[in-house]
């Protein structure tokens, strides 16, 4: 089996480790939140026929690698997921809305792209394993 993909006239292989943050980096993607924009980044994707090969929410930002086609720019992909995931979230949690400084953003302006090599496999275990190793830091600071 391949690990490229078809178009009518195109083999692929696009894999992108995208990185972005709630705007102030506020540690708010908790608890049903969390879910909720996990649940809507896994949605649009599938809308626009890209494969999540790992996501990871944490606390105050989102890890994604994700194979977008070729077809798709990476930048229009983030700013129709951003802008998407924001909409719906700013809708269901009203209280984001009602602090001054949220404004009608959710996220931070930008975000962090790398393209996949070879090295697919490290990327797509540092983003599934990176949360667990955040917790065992947090843990010994407290220690200390």
């Amino acid at each position: 089996m391949s690990r490229f993909k078809k178009l009518s006239q195109t083999l692929w292989h696009c894999q992108y480790h995208i990185v972005w943050v709630p705007k102030y980096r506020y540690r708010v993607l908790t608890g049903e939140i969390k879910r909720d924009v996990e649940n809507l980044i896994r949605a649009f994707s599938q809308q626009e026929k890209c494969e999540i090969i790992e996501l990871n929410v944490q606390i105050d930002h989102v890890h994604l690698l994700v194979m977008v086609p070729p077809k798709i720019s990476i930048s229009s992909y983030v700013g129709k997921l951003k802008g998407r995931v924001a909409i719906r979230i700013l809708n269901k949690f009203k209280k984001f809305k009602q602090k001054k400084y949220w404004g009608n953003h959710f996220w931070a302006r930008g975000y962090c792209v790398d393209t996949v090599g070879l090295d697919s496999e490290m990327i797509r275990q540092y983003v599934k394993y990176q949360e667990k190793n955040e917790e065992r830091a947090e843990q010994q600071d407290k220690l200390f």
